[in-house]
Order: structure tokens, then C-alpha cells, then sequence
């Protein structure tokens, strides 16, 4: 605060300076005046907006505190493992404190464990959105408001996928309450205050900005947090992160530290994410994901150009689920998702995203890039939750293995061949695999650049099925002639299907 306030009246002594200066060696006729004090009016203006610093947080903080609550969930854990009651940082006094009082306890003998974090009031009927990790596996929890009142809490739902719960307490009054954000307004640079119980100690108030968005931490298939600089520390988890006009934008959520402590990387799960997942949570006590039985991965700039697109964009379908939403509706495996219900979809989080949040069993209009042009596919939405507890592991058709032969592929530094008895139990592979097996790969070849090992799988070349080494060669050599740079497989390795796409050499 004191670097940014200096900086700014240094700007603003050096713009009265210059007005000053220039009223004494000129002399302005009345227009001349009145078009100068506009445009002074303008650089002030413009001054005030970036001056976006606010003098103090501390009505933001008086006026929402009381919303922000200190959640403590409790649960038995074994003798010699699992959580530790209080938690603190390497190097803290406390901690050696807290390893000599654990030495002197039985090692065997089952004891209580203690979990700290936030939460925030959203509805003055006692209902609190907090982190799924606060109170996992919690047999107890208890909710303290500002003016120390104990609550006991029920769990009305949580989702692991986003690390969101969303709590009851029942209260002799009405409790204060905040309001949601748009997280999708907020800004890089913008200022954010967050309220927490870091460490035990409660009632907390940090600032700093938003230092990035749509972070990936590969926390879950919808990552997309707000990183921000206010102190973010153990114990803050669950709690909210305000924008300046004292709406939720994030629900403060991880940091980044090798020491445990805060150093200026948090990670808030936005508004915009969390209020859909706490709606559902609060009607139907579980997620209502949509689905569309697919299996997708991105779209390299290699991968664009051996499918003839101009942009690596979209979603590149690598598996459909038989029976699902997608495959009822004609989608296969080598399209790319360009547009999901009139939407665009640059990339797999987005189109996760939003499919994610498409009501269930809502008809929507796929378009996807298919034999080097655009096709469109109407798409009746199912349910993921549905869809998890009814799946199986899918082994693939019968058939294949039409080949014994090792053929040799110099272009993309391959040997492959043909599914025998022994190769199969070699590699762990059932009858029911097919396709066309890498029993070789050229350390110097392109397909070794590309991760491809002895033991893939290639179901798929330029997006046609093959169950013969000659019908692989086949197809490279015509990709060859019509002087294509890479040749796109289809691969299987351990039950994952994925694309990979191989530069031809010149030669």
C-alpha cells in the first residue's frame, strides 16, 4: 500500500508542476481555457481510475465479517497416522512443541483429530459454502460465528470434483449474509480482500490483486482459479475473497509454498464456477452434471494440420462410450468439437466446463470438424453422475490380428506387427484386442519424439481402423504422395486411447 500510494502522488505532484508552469508562461484566451480545463478534467479522471488503491479495507471488513465463519470438523484417526489435531508450519515454534507432546501419547491408541478452515453465511437461513476437503470424512462439525456462537453443522452436500460443500446450521436469529460476485468481470490487477481463519486465530483480513485467471493446477477436470496475492495460508481454506464491492468473486482454496506459509500464491475456486455447483448441492444434495460420453484430448498444431485445420482449436474426440449421448447422435472418434450449444470451444477445459453446466437433457447443436470440413450434430444431454455409477471398463470388439509379419516403417521410425498368441501375453493383451501392435521403435525416429513405445496399440491411421502392418504402410504411403507432413494415429496403451500425430520424414 505505501509503494502504491507514493507512487501515485508522485504523479500527481508532477501533473500540478506541469499546470502550474504552463499558466505562468502563457497567457490562454477564454476558449483556450475552457478546452484546457475539459482536458485537465479528463487526465484527473483518468488519474482517479488508475488510482484504484483503496485507502483502507476497513469497512469491507467491518461490514462482512460477521458472514465469514470458522469451521472445525473432528473425526477418530488410528494410532501412528492420518491428520495431525493442529497443523503448522516447518520451522514454527509450535511444531516442535506439538512433535514432543505426540512422542509422550500412546503410538497405538485411536485419538481425535481436529480440521480447521473457513466458510461464508450465503443465506441468513444458516446456509455455508466451505471447501469439500475441510470436513472430509468429518464425524462432527461445528461452525463458530464472530461473536463466538458454536453451531453444529449438517453436511447438505459436497462435490470432490470442485472442493465445494455446502453446510446447515440451525440459528436462534437470522444470520448476516453475503452475496455472490461475477468472477468473469474481474480483472488481472484488480484489488480483492480475503477473510479467513488461517492458523486457528479466526476472523483474519488480507488484501493484494488478482494476479492471474483461469489458473490449471491440476486439482480436477474444471480447474480454473483466480490466483491472487493476499495471504492465503492453512486454515483460510473455505473462506471468501471479496471484490471491492464486497461481493464473493472466489472461495479461497490452495496456495503454492514450499514452506507451508504464504507466499503470495493463492488459489481461489470463481464465482462464476461455484455458484452453479452450490445451487445444485442445495436442490438435489449432489451435482447435476451434463455428459456426453466422451473421451477428449487437445488439438496440437500437428494434430491441426494432418486434420486440415487452420488452427489448433477445438477438442479432439479420442474415444466414444457406446450408448451414450454422443454416440447416439452420430459423433466418432477423430472429431473435433468446435462449437458445443453456440459456444465456442477453444480448448478441452472450456468444452468441460461448459457441458458440465448444460442442464440435463437439454437438445443442443454440436459442431464439429470432420473430412477436413464442418458438420453439425443435435445432442440431447446426459447425466455424469448417472453415467459414473453404471461404467465399465470397455475391452474393446473382437477381432484383429490378421498379421503375423514385422514390417518396418523408416518414414516414422516404427516396427509393428500383427496380434499373435505371444505377443499378445507379452504385452498383457486380451483376445479381445485388435488393431496393429509397435513391437519397435527407432530411438532417432519421430515416433520415439512422440512417447511412442513396444507395446502400443494402433487402432486408428488418418482416422480408418487397421488390423494389419501392410494396411499402416499403406496409408502412410498415401499420406506420402499427397505430401502430407504428419500422419495422425489412433493409439491404445494400458485401456487409454489417445492421438498422437507423427511427422513424416522427407525421405
Amino acid at each position: 500500500m505505501k509503494g502504491i500510494n507514493t507512487s501515485m502522488n508522485s504523479i500527481n505532484g508532477i501533473t500540478s508542476r506541469g499546470l502550474i508552469t504552463r499558466r505562468r508562461s502563457r497567457h490562454y484566451s477564454p476558449l483556450t481555457s475552457a478546452v484546457f480545463t475539459i482536458v485537465c478534467v479528463v487526465l484527473w479522471s483518468a488519474a482517479a481510475m488508475a488510482r484504484a488503491a483503496p485507502e483502507s479495507f476497513a469497512d469491507l471488513a467491518e461490514e462482512f465479517s460477521p458472514a465469514v465463519v470458522n469451521v472445525s470438523s473432528t473425526q477418530m484417526i488410528e494410532g501412528g497416522g492420518g491428520l495431525e489435531p493442529f497443523q503448522f508450519p516447518p520451522g514454527s515454534p509450535f511444531e516442535e512443541f506439538f512433535r514432543e507432546f505426540r512422542k509422550r501419547q500412546q503410538p497405538d491408541q485411536p485419538r481425535r483429530g481436529m480440521s480447521l478452515g473457513s466458510g461464508f453465511i450465503i443465506d441468513p437461513d444458516g446456509y455455508i459454502v466451505t471447501n469439500n476437503h475441510v470436513i472430509s470424512e468429518a464425524e462432527e462439525i461445528t461452525v463458530i460465528l464472530q461473536d463466538n456462537t458454536e453451531l453444529k453443522a449438517e453436511i447438505v452436500g459436497r462435490d470432490a470434483k470442485t472442493d465445494l460443500a455446502l453446510l446447515k446450521v440451525e440459528a436462534k436469529k437470522k444470520l448476516s449474509a453475503i452475496k455472490w460476485g461475477d468472477s468473469d468481470t474481474a480483472r488481472v490487477g484488480d484489488w480483492v480482500m480475503a477473510i479467513g481463519n488461517p492458523f486457528g486465530l479466526g476472523g483474519s483480513v488480507t488484501a493484494g490483486i488478482i494476479s492471474a485467471r483461469a489458473r490449471d493446477i491440476r486439482s480436477g477436470p474444471y480447474d480454473d482459479f483466480i490466483q491472487t496475492d493476499a495471504s492465503i495460508n492453512r486454515g483460510n481454506s473455505g473462506g471468501p475473497l471479496f471484490n471491492m464491492k464486497g461481493k464473493v468473486i472466489g472461495i479461497n482454496t490452495a496456495i503454492f509454498s514450499p514452506s507451508g506459509g504464504s507466499v503470495g500464491i493463492g488459489f481461489a475456486i470463481p464465482s462464476a464456477l461455484a455458484q452453479t455447483v452450490v445451487a445444485q448441492l442445495r436442490e438435489f444434495g449432489q451435482t447435476r452434471r451434463g455428459w456426453l460420453g466422451v473421451r477428449i484430448q487437445g488439438v496440437t498444431e500437428e494434430i491441426a494440420e494432418s486434420l486440415g485445420l487452420d488452427e489448433p482449436e477445438g477438442a479432439l474426440i479420442a474415444n466414444v462410450n457406446e450408448s451414450e449421448p454422443a454416440h447416439k447422435a452420430g459423433l466418432m472418434a477423430g472429431d473435433v468439437i468446435l462449437s458445443f450449444d453456440g459456444k465456442e470451444v477453444p480448448n478441452v477445459r472450456r468444452l468441460q466446463r461448459i457441458v458440465a453446466e448444460t442442464p440435463i437433457g437439454k437438445t443442443v447443436k454440436i459442431t464439429v470438424w470432420r473430412d477436413e470440413g464442418e458438420k453439425t450434430f443435435d445432442v440431447s444431454v446426459g447425466q455424469l453422475e448417472e453415467f459414473e455409477k453404471t461404467a465399465e471398463t470397455s475391452s474393446g470388439k473382437p477381432g484383429g490380428g490378421k498379421g503375423t509379419k514385422k514390417v518396418v516403417i523408416k518414414s516414422v521410425g516404427l516396427t509393428l506387427s500383427g496380434l499373435t498368441p505371444g505377443l499378445r501375453s507379452r504385452f498383457d493383451l486380451s483376445e479381445e484386442h485388435q488393431g496393429v501392435l509397435v513391437v519397435g521403435v527407432d530411438e532417432q525416429g519421430f515416433a520415439s519424439e512422440r512417447g511412442m513405445r513396444a507395446g502400443d496399440l494402433i487402432l486408428e491411421v488418418s482416422q480408418e481402423p487397421v488390423t494389419t502392418p501392410e494396411e499402416v504402410v499403406a496409408k502412410i504411403e498415401d499420406l506420402i504422395l499427397k505430401k502430407r507432413k504428419a500422419v495422425l494415429f489412433l493409439m491404445e496403451r494400458g485401456g487409454d486411447r489417445r492421438f498422437i500425430s507423427v511427422p513424416l520424414a522427407e525421405d
